[in-house]
């Protein structure tokens, strides 16, 4: 299965994510300091059926990842789907 994490800016300044599949919320934190925090946990509570993931900061989805490439790959993850997000914010102002 392809989960999704939803990472979105939370309280004070922190974040927070949420793993869905098909819609259904699975498990989630918040209180993290970053979005490579974020990836990183999202990863380690994931079930054997899962074998990627969509990363999605602030709605806007970057790209779909093997759970190899979220393990090794988590900084460079989630510096993509920040820049990802701010072009697109830039866009759409």
């Amino acid at each position: 299965m392809i989960v999704r994490f939803h990472i979105d800016p939370g309280e004070h300044g922190r974040l927070e994510y949420r793993v869905s599949y098909e819609g259904e919320e699975l498990f989630g934190d918040a209180g993290l300091h970053s979005v490579e925090q974020c990836i990183v946990a999202a990863t380690e509570g994931l079930g054997q059926d899962a074998v990627a993931a969509e990363v999605a900061y602030r709605g806007i989805v970057s790209g779909t990842y093997a759970l190899a490439s979220l393990a090794l790959m988590s900084a460079q993850i989630a510096e993509h789907a920040l820049q990802t997000t701010a072009a697109i914010e830039e866009v759409l102002s």
